[in-house]
């Protein structure tokens, strides 16, 4: 009752922005990327200053809180709470004033960090805290956690950059907090406002001796640079109202890392760095033990690194498994039990070489290491990107047992980080736990994460216990139980013990004056409720058998969704480049997230109690604007496959729900084009009439695709090929009724190249049959298409795709979708089912294709790949084969998914989603090109897609190689 009573109140509460009590948005809100989980009363949207303090005058009134959110990456359960989520990340994100010559700039608390710097390149600046989540990380956010990352030794944590902060107090008074002279901290503490309440309460807490004592005591030691323990009373008592001869007094010192408990930020004003100048080189160390990587991490340092991160071998192994990550190990020799990489800057090439040479001397003297290659420019990078990934690669492991998040934050002194390693692993040894260890060596901070089960007693058992000991451990080393990630609810419990009851007590004294109702995000940092409450998983829950009919790969569907660890990767900007996920990119809401999806299918799957689970409003809510473009695949490190488990869920939902007649006639596409080609001319003028159109439930100011008046089939029947070297064709189901001119092309540039071409008998590829949950009958194909080509295919005669979307099947979706004992077969087809592209690619590299084969003519190509060949990592071939003849230069356009996906773009209720991510990167891109660039895009959608947005005539890449042929 006191639920409904409060959503009906909600209701009536006016907002500029959003308010969302449904239970969709609920479990949406109720995790972070931490292994806790608590639903949400409501979750808030605000657009305005004005709907903050509305939302304050709420809390204060009715007794609840509020509980500030950016991207909801947090990992010890810091946005999570029973209260209103307040999420800034849509609306509260301008750039408001950038002051390049005293190297400033001020910012809504919902920028991302990496746009940020996007946006000050052109200054020669950047805001220098780097987190290892920077794409898609908040400014408020990293203030409220204040978040560090890999270059931490040079440039410190968020801490050191916030010069001032505009926030709005629990009363709803507006404070600005920044740098103070003592006359200026004397004269805030007169008054009876909340902003002189709280300076009294400084000065008073701080200004006694015996409190100096004991912080001075019993904090972290200054030696540890990374500190995030409690509130940071320790380092506003080395400023000049409490310690002479000190820094000015600042509460952003407090503010940051203080978790949303204190005040709500609507700006801020941050310090900026010139970018640095020069040239860096990578030192990746390959190393026999943690234990030498500990050691030669000591000797790095002497040298004055930007960089030490350390990469142990269970996030290498991680990466053989991840298509994005697997690329990036080119690197990697042996199997080195770590890797530290150490990045140095010098003006020039040769001064870099001559610092890690002499490290590797130094290194070879103390027999550490047995490799050192030094990478320079995009190979640095590619190292980066495959470090960044480490925390959602560590998602990875398929069955229940998950590296947890659990003591992955602990930082000590550097000199001290050797024996304190020891000491960790010899506590995980007594209960049988083995670590992953990754992350900032340089500054004395490593990721820690013991193999945990947490959906048994015994394992939400080893939790607590391991917790606790390793607090232990930390505060023999003086060291901070938190490093960048924040106490949360994870380690707020510790705290008391950490830096002692008395000090503790301070904090709560803090707390209480800044925010006496407590509506600020309680439950963090004080009065942090037992760190094994509100976890995701009830030991021994009940894990529902789910029968599928796409296999897993040693996981149940179920166990799939919650590989998603709630990292948020899936919240990036089409600024940051890549392809998931594109409906998110158009409409920056949670709900389009592949994160959001995993969390509803696993919330669903495990609660619910009806006999089919699938059939639930709320997965179908959230899979609505998934355009299945396989983005997640490759570029989620957890490689989550949300359009796997879309296909699947619309299966099992339409078992209870029938299929729509839409669903029915895109899903038999290829019966349908078979039956209609005899009278395409009749066939094509009813398909774009306007009333037919939207009878069937498509977009009236679309153009559907036409049929040709003859199949691609039928032509090579007609038109035999002559003998040569043979080569199969998939005749896809888009090639042979509606492209067949491009079929007929790719056909002749193969044949022109001496290439025997056959299109061996074949059922359609079950590609718009899955993006429908048509499961039962793509799988007839699968299995009749394993059957009848698995004999024939080899890689001596591999079988060539025109369509991306269709030969992809044979390696995506066949192995996991075909009868059991035809899986072997589909894995061997599946290696040798090659893009036309990839084909031409190898050809060209073994020499059977020749440059002289072609003319050279000048031109200039801008390519657009398909999505499901970015997923696979497949457009280089295009790009690779589109440059071969002599004068052709190909640039790829940054961009994302089209926006068409199949039919999704051609759906009346998916049009402007659609056209919204195309006008991201593509059409823009398009656009402005020149009449003389060709545009190239493999996909027919892609192809249709441009012509739809732009007007522009997109060519698949073999229409563009056959032209050039003499």
């Amino acid at each position: 009752m006191l639920y409904l009573w409060f959503q009906v109140y909600l209701n009536k509460m006016k907002l500029d922005g959003e308010w969302y009590t449904d239970k969709t948005s609920r479990i949406l809100y109720a995790t972070d990327a931490s292994a806790y989980r608590e639903l949400p009363l409501a979750v808030a949207i605000p657009k305005t200053e004005a709907d903050l303090k509305k939302l304050i005058a709420y809390a204060k009134a009715n007794n609840t809180c509020l509980i500030p959110r950016t991207a909801g990456t947090s990992l010890a359960g810091q946005v999570v709470g029973n209260g209103v989520v307040v999420d800034v990340s849509r609306y509260f994100t301008k750039i408001l004033e950038v002051n390049a010559e005293e190297r400033w700039v001020r910012v809504q608390p919902g920028v991302i960090r990496d746009d940020l710097n996007r946006y000050l390149k052109a200054y020669g600046l950047f805001f220098a805290p780097e987190t290892s989540t920077a794409n898609r990380a908040m400014i408020g956010g990293m203030v409220g956690n204040n978040s560090c990352g890999s270059n931490s030794v040079v440039y410190g944590s968020t801490r050191e950059h916030l010069l001032s902060a505009k926030a709005i107090l629990s009363d709803g008074s507006d404070a600005v907090f920044q740098s103070l002279s003592f006359s200026e901290f004397i004269d805030k503490c007169d008054g009876d406002s909340l902003e002189a309440t709280i300076y009294r309460n400084i000065r008073s807490l701080l200004g006694d001796y015996q409190n100096q004592v004991r912080i001075r005591e019993e904090f972290p030691k200054q030696q540890v640079s990374r500190r995030n323990t409690g509130y940071a009373i320790d380092l506003l008592l080395d400023t000049n109202p409490f310690t002479a001869e000190t820094k000015n007094f600042n509460f952003c010192e407090l503010l940051t890392g203080s978790e949303g408990t204190l005040a709500f930020f609507t700006e801020l004003k941050l310090n900026l760095e010139p970018i640095p100048r020069g040239v860096s080189g990578l030192l990746c160390i390959h190393l026999n033990s943690i234990s030498d990587a500990l050691q030669a991490n000591i000797i790095a340092l002497k040298h004055r690194p930007q960089v030490s991160e350390l990469i142990d071998h269970y996030i290498l192994d991680c990466t053989l498994e991840n298509l994005e990550q697997s690329k990036n190990r080119f690197f990697v020799k042996g199997n080195p039990k770590a890797i530290l990489a150490v990045e140095y800057l010098a003006d020039n090439y040769e001064s870099v070489l001559a610092i890690t040479d002499t490290v590797e001397s130094e290194l070879r003297a103390h027999n550490l290491g047995y490799h050192y290659p030094v990478l320079f420019g995009e190979d640095r990078k590619k190292v980066w990107e495959l470090r960044k990934a480490g925390l959602g690669l560590l998602s990875n492991l398929p069955g229940d047992e998950k590296a947890v998040a659990v003591i992955e934050d602990t930082a000590v002194a550097v000199e001290d980080l050797p024996d304190y390693i020891r000491e960790f692993n010899e506590v995980l040894k007594k209960y049988d736990l083995y670590s992953v260890h990754y992350a900032h060596a340089g500054s004395g901070e490593l990721h820690l994460r013991p193999i945990i089960n947490l959906k048994t007693a015994e394992g939400q058992m080893l939790f607590r216990t391991v917790a606790t000991e390793v607090a232990e451990l930390v505060k023999k080393y003086r060291g901070s139980l938190s490093g960048e990630h924040g106490d949360g609810r994870l380690r707020g419990e510790f705290i008391p013990y950490m830096i002692g009851r008395e000090n503790y007590n301070l904090l709560c004294e803090i707390k209480k004056a800044w925010d006496p109702d407590n509506i600020f995000n309680p439950g963090k940092i004080t009065a942090t409720p037992p760190m094994d409450k509100h976890l995701r998983y009830s030991p021994g829950q009940h894990v529902p058998e789910i029968k599928t009919v796409f296999r897993f790969q040693g996981q149940n569907i179920l166990q799939h969704a919650e590989q998603c660890n709630g990292s948020g990767d899936c919240r990036k900007l089409a600024s940051a480049g890549g392809t998931m996920c594109p409906s998110y990119m158009a409409t920056r809401n949670e709900k389009d997230t592949t994160r959001a999806r995993a969390n509803v299918l696993r919330e669903i799957l495990t609660s619910s109690t009806k006999i089919n689970r699938f059939d639930s409003e709320e997965i179908k809510e959230v899979m609505e604007l998934c355009i299945s473009c396989k983005g997640c695949k490759s570029e989620c490190p957890s490689s989550v496959d949300m359009a796997k488990l879309k296909a699947e869920f619309l299966h099992q939902y339409h078992q209870s729900h029938g299929f729509s007649l839409r669903s029915r006639l895109i899903g038999n596409i290829a019966s349908i084009n078979r039956l209609a080609t005899p009278f395409s001319k009749l066939f094509n003028f009813l398909n774009n009439l306007s009333w037919v159109k939207s009878l069937l439930g498509f977009s009236t100011y679309r153009s559907l695709p036409k049929l040709h008046s003859f199949t691609l089939r039928s032509w090579l029947q007609k038109n035999p090929s002559p003998t040569g070297r043979l080569v199969y064709l998939f005749c896809d189901e888009f090639s042979n009724y509606n492209d067949v001119t491009i079929g007929i092309k790719a056909v002749e540039l193969l044949q022109g190249l001496g290439y025997e071409v056959h299109i061996p008998y074949h059922k359609e590829s079950g590609r718009a049959a899955i993006s429908k949950g048509l499961l039962h009958k793509a799988k007839t194909s699968a299995n009749h298409n394993v059957k009848l080509l698995s004999t024939l295919i080899s890689e001596e005669t591999p079988l060539i795709g025109i369509e991306p979307s269709a030969i992809l099947t044979f390696r995506d979706e066949y192995p996991d979708l075909v009868d059991e004992h035809l899986v072997p077969a589909a894995r061997k087809l599946a290696l040798n089912a090659f893009l036309i592209e990839e084909f031409l690619e190898l050809e060209m590299q073994k020499g059977n294709v020749r440059k002289e084969q072609f003319k050279d003519d000048v031109r200039k190509v801008k390519l657009h790949g398909h999505c499901q060949q970015k997923a696979w990592l497949a457009t280089g071939a295009s790009k690779t084969i589109l440059s071969f003849p002599e004068n052709y230069t190909v640039e790829e356009i940054p961009s994302g998914c089209c926006g068409m996906a199949g039919s999704f773009g051609y759906e009346a209720e998916h049009y402007e989603v659609s056209m919204q991510i195309g006008e991201l990167v593509l059409f823009p891109a398009v656009r402005q090109s020149d009449e003389d660039t060709i545009i190239a895009a493999p996909g027919t959608s892609c192809r249709h897609q441009i012509k739809d947005g732009t007007g522009r005539m997109a060519l698949h890449p073999v229409e563009i190689l056959f032209e050039a042929l003499k």
